[in-house]
């Protein structure tokens, strides 16, 4: 978890496929915040994933209240921190 998001992952044995998912619940604001909330974390993921993605994982990243209004430069390393800390914690487990 970090200030802009929140990143869920599991392997989804498919090979080197990997998934993305996205939400945005209520307690983020009205319609109008969640999407832009949302489009955000689109736009995060087509930029920072193709680089940083693990093959053969699901992604689901998770808007919290601040995503929409958080710096783009801050949000971006809100991701490259929640994905090194899945990825270290799945290097862990294997």
């Amino acid at each position: 978890m970090a200030p802009g998001l929140v990143l869920q992952s599991a392997p989804n044995g498919l090979g080197s496929v990997v998934r993305v998912g996205f939400t945005a619940s209520r307690k983020v604001g009205n319609a109008v915040k969640r999407n832009r909330a949302r489009r955000r974390l689109v736009a995060l993921a087509d930029l920072m994933l193709p680089q940083l993605a693990v093959p053969g994982r699901d992604y689901v990243l998770i808007a919290r209240r601040e995503t929409g209004d958080r710096p783009w430069a801050e949000l971006r390393e809100d991701l490259i921190h929640v994905l090194e800390r899945v990825h270290a914690r799945g290097r862990n487990r294997s």
